[in-house]
C-alpha cells in the first residue's frame, strides 16, 4: 500500500472541504476574467491510481490541455489542473472575445495560450492559497507549464519521481455551473500528486493523527 492510499476517510473529507473552499476563491476569480457569475463546486475527491488518473483525463492518448506546477514550501508536490479541448476552447473564447477560435492543430494561437496558462495559474493558485490559509502553512506555486498533448504524456512528466514511491494519486474533481452557452457543466480535473511527506505535514498541521 502507497503512502497515498493510507489516507482515512477523515482525511479525505478534510482535503475536500479544502477543495471547496479553494474552488470557491477560484470562481470568484474566474467571474472576474469572464465578467459572468461563475459557481464552482467538488463534488469528490478520491484516491485512484495512475492508470485510473489517465482515465478520467480521458485515455492515454486523448488530447487535453493542461496546466502543471509544482506546490513549494513547507510541503512539496505537483498539480496538474487539465481541461478537455472543448472546454478549453470554451475558455479562451470567453477570456479574449474572439468567437472564432479554434484549438485545432499546432502551431497554437499564442495570446491563447497565454489565457490558458493564467486560467490555470488562477484557479491552482486559488487551491493551494486556500490550502495554506488552511493549514497555516507557507505553501505556494511555481510558474506554470501549459501543454496541449496526449494524456499519456502529459500526466508521464508529472509522475517520474513520484512514481518511484507511490503508484497512486488525489484526485479533486471540479465542476463549474452549467452554462446558458455550453451544452453541458464544465468539468475539469485537478490532479494532486504530493510528495511523500506532504500529507504528514498537512495533516499534523491541522491536528489530524494517521489514526484519527
Amino acid at each position: 500500500m502507497s503512502f497515498i492510499e493510507k489516507i482515512n476517510p477523515l482525511q479525505l473529507d478534510i482535503l475536500k472541504e479544502i477543495g471547496n473552499i479553494g474552488a470557491g476563491n477560484a470562481a470568484t476569480a474566474l467571474s472576474a476574467i469572464l465578467n459572468r457569475k461563475i459557481a464552482m463546486n467538488v463534488p469528490n475527491v478520491r484516491i485512484v491510481s495512475f492508470d485510473e488518473m489517465m482515465e478520467m483525463a480521458g485515455g492515454a492518448d486523448h488530447v487535453v490541455a493542461s496546466v502543471f506546477l509544482r506546490m513549494e514550501g513547507d510541503a512539496s508536490g505537483s498539480m496538474f489542473f487539465i481541461l478537455s479541448l472543448p472546454v478549453a476552447e470554451y475558455l479562451i473564447r470567453k477570456m479574449t472575445d474572439d468567437v472564432t477560435f479554434l484549438i485545432d492543430s499546432a502551431p497554437y494561437n499564442e495570446l491563447a495560450l497565454s489565457c490558458l496558462q493564467e486560467l490555470g495559474n488562477i484557479l491552482a493558485g486559488s487551491y493551494l492559497s486556500s490550502l495554506s490559509d488552511f493549514t497555516r502553512l507557507n505553501i505556494h506555486p511555481s510558474v506554470p507549464s501549459l501543454s496541449i498533448d496526449m494524456v499519456g504524456a502529459t500526466i508521464s512528466y508529472g509522475l517520474l519521481e513520484l512514481s518511484q514511491v507511490s503508484d497512486a494519486a488525489i484526485v479533486i474533481d471540479t465542476v463549474l455551473e452549467k452554462d446558458q452557452l455550453f451544452d453541458d457543466s464544465i468539468n475539469g480535473h485537478f490532479f494532486l500528486l504530493p510528495d511523500p511527506e506532504f500529507l504528514d505535514i498537512i495533516f499534523s498541521a491541522l491536528g489530524v493523527s494517521p489514526n484519527d
